[in-house]
């Protein structure tokens, strides 16, 4: 059967497919106002028929939250605690920032109902339940998140049986303390479920009668149904397409440390794989927590497409702004007119014009430099050292961002390789590389479509946990705390220090003590003598999909010289030189001087520093 890997990005919508050991891939320019679009327009353009199974990913919940573009919801919670969306956590988004203002709640006031009811802390009912009679007119889905209920879920289930409308319990999303954080995923997921689900339908429709699946935060994948009742998990799908293909070729290589570096038109996102990617519930997207498994990705606002500005402190600024596929850097020639990170790599030709895209989408260099010209005037400076400091300062945000995932986490990148992927990442890679003194760079094989691959190669996941809230002596308890989970997998804690607020997810066993203290010591730089606590069980179960192989390259051997080489003439041992430029239809190679190239059997391309 064929395999399809499809992710929707921001400016493009990547395809791989393999069909045994054939692969073929696939780029078209995002649809911002239909999404599916792009998804039918690349499927028609490969001609595939109906038996094609296709797993799919994309950022359109995330997009819906951060642009509004969610329902119009309501919050059903336990009476006297409608203002907890509001109060939150009194902790300050940006501390130095005197002029920054605490974002809009999804819900307002007059849509937040109390709801008679109440259970305590130790699961007792406190109140019984009485059924709102509030009408919910002009509402496209509802929220419901009581006090407690992760221990007695009976009351938001009343509740919920009888709305008529999308709903979102926060004891079937997030059976977890912290009501916080429990109240915002469910509030979110609510916000994000009609689009999700119109979307999906709009996308099934289009497809056909292929199989979908879809991708999720977590590093695996779920089914269409299970994403429309529960979209919040689809939050960062794309981001972790990138992470699973980065886990597959770091086995696959034997390589034990890495640092993913996924770089496309409009965003970077970083991970750090130490044997393997880390699975955390200590995300939040847009300054709203969000309590649900994803894959350890940081993500920030610089990519190909990112807007270089002057601030109003006569500043240099690189994003996090975004030309996006429309109008795109100036270079597209699609009306575009700000210089962008693209703009920039163009007039210091690091891209080859004609060759982009596979040739397909030739740049419009003189649009480029016309760009970057304007900014040179405002700064004083010449047209080449313009785009020189854009992508100086584009580097330095990157830098931070692998510095965040990395050094902060006591974590040395000397010790790592950099795996460089996304339409722009190999474009970047050395000069990340030299920033971090990161020795090796892996271009893999069709890196700007290295999340769809990912997509394609995860495996079938799903994950259960429930909120224990007691000491790690007490095993007998923790036992009860998993059988009654109902699931067979890999079994792991969410554990802290009594007295701590933030938790380190550990593998249960005879050994979670002193891997708690390991994980801890790597984290935090100390270990202590005080108890340890476990606030949560958690099951994940995987379901492994079978693996596509990858076809060999034939044989090579040949040293080429620098200049402008195109990556499909590129055999088996060949070597190169920096400085070059690779060109392939889905993304571009820099290889900086001092910099050496050596392609390995399966074609995927290893740079060292010479």
């Amino acid at each position: 059967m064929r395999i399809v890997g499809i992710d929707v990005g921001g400016t493009f919508t990547d395809f791989i497919v393999f069909d045994g050991q054939t692969v073929r891939t696939h780029k078209v320019l995002s649809s911002r106002m239909d999404p599916s679009a792009a998804v039918a327009q690349g499927l028609s353009e490969l001609g595939l028929d109906g038996t094609a199974a296709i797993v799919h990913g994309s950022t359109l919940a995330t997009n819906a939250y951060l642009e509004r573009r969610g329902a119009r919801i309501a919050l059903l919670t336990t009476k006297g605690f409608e203002d907890l969306l509001e109060i939150g956590r009194q902790a300050r988004g940006k501390l130095y920032d005197l002029e920054w203002q605490k974002p809009e709640p999804l819900v307002p006031r007059s849509r937040r109902i109390g709801v008679d009811e109440r259970v305590a802390a130790d699961g007792t009912i406190v109140r019984p339940l009485r059924m709102p009679r509030r009408k919910l007119s002009g509402i496209e889905a509802v929220a419901i998140c009581f006090l407690h209920s992760y221990l007695r879920p009976e009351h938001e289930r009343q509740v919920a049986s009888a709305i008529r409308l999308p709903v979102a319990v926060s004891s079937d999303l997030l059976p977890e303390y912290r009501e916080y954080e429990r109240l915002t995923t469910t509030v979110l997921n609510a916000y994000v479920m009609p689009v999700m689900a119109r979307y999906l339908d709009d996308l099934r429709r289009r497809i056909g009668g292929r199989t979908l699946r879809i991708m999720v935060s977590s590093g695996g994948q779920m089914s269409v149904e299970d994403a429309a009742r529960a979209p919040v998990h689809t939050i960062l799908s794309g981001p972790a397409g990138g992470a699973c293909a980065v886990g597959h070729l770091c086995r696959t290589l034997r390589l034990p440390r890495a640092i993913a570096f996924d770089m496309g038109g409009t965003s970077t996102d970083v991970a750090l794989y130490d044997g393997d990617i880390s699975v955390t519930k200590e995300s939040s997207i847009g300054e709203l927590p969000v309590r649900i498994p994803m894959l350890e990705i940081h993500t920030v606002g610089a990519g190909g497409g990112s807007i270089a500005r002057i601030d109003r402190g006569g500043a240099l600024r690189v994003g996090p702004e975004s030309a996006g596929a429309d109008p795109g850097p100036a270079c597209y020639g699609r009306g575009g007119t700000e210089p962008t990170v693209t703009d920039a790599d163009v007039v210091l030709g690091r891209i080859h014009p004609e060759l982009f895209f596979g040739g397909k989408m030739r740049l419009d260099t003189d649009a480029a430099r016309d760009s970057v010209k304007r900014l040179a005037r405002r700064l004083g400076r010449g047209l080449e050292a313009t785009a020189a400091a854009i992508l100086d300062v584009a580097g330095s945000n990157l830098e931070r961002a692998v510095r965040y995932v990395s050094v902060e986490r006591g974590h040395d990148p000397e010790r790592f390789a950099l795996i460089a992927f996304g339409g722009a990442g190999p474009l970047h890679a050395c000069d990340l590389a030299e920033r971090l003194s990161i020795r090796r760079i892996v271009v893999p094989r069709w890196p700007g479509l290295w999340s769809a691959l990912g997509m394609a190669l995860a495996d079938e996941v799903m994950e259960k946990s429930r909120s224990v809230l007691c000491l790690l002596d007490e095993r007998q308890r923790i036992e009860r705390a998993f059988r009654s989970l109902n699931l067979r997998g890999a079994r792991f804690v969410d554990a802290r220090y009594t007295g701590q607020s933030y938790e380190i997810r550990t593998p249960w066993g005879d050994d979670t003590k002193r891997e708690f203290e390991r994980r801890h010591q790597q984290r935090y730089g100390y270990v202590r003598s005080a108890a340890v606590e476990i606030v949560n069980v958690v099951i994940r179960r995987t379901i492994p999909v079978a693996k596509p192989a990858f076809e060999r390259l034939p044989s090579g051997g040949r040293l080429w010289p620098a200049g402008v080489l195109s990556r499909a003439r590129l055999k088996a041992g060949d070597r190169l030189a920096g400085p070059s430029t690779v060109m392939e239809d889905n993304a571009t190679t820099w290889i900086q001087r001092g910099w050496r190239g050596l392609v390995d059997e399966t074609g995927n391309l290893h740079l060292r520093n010479a």
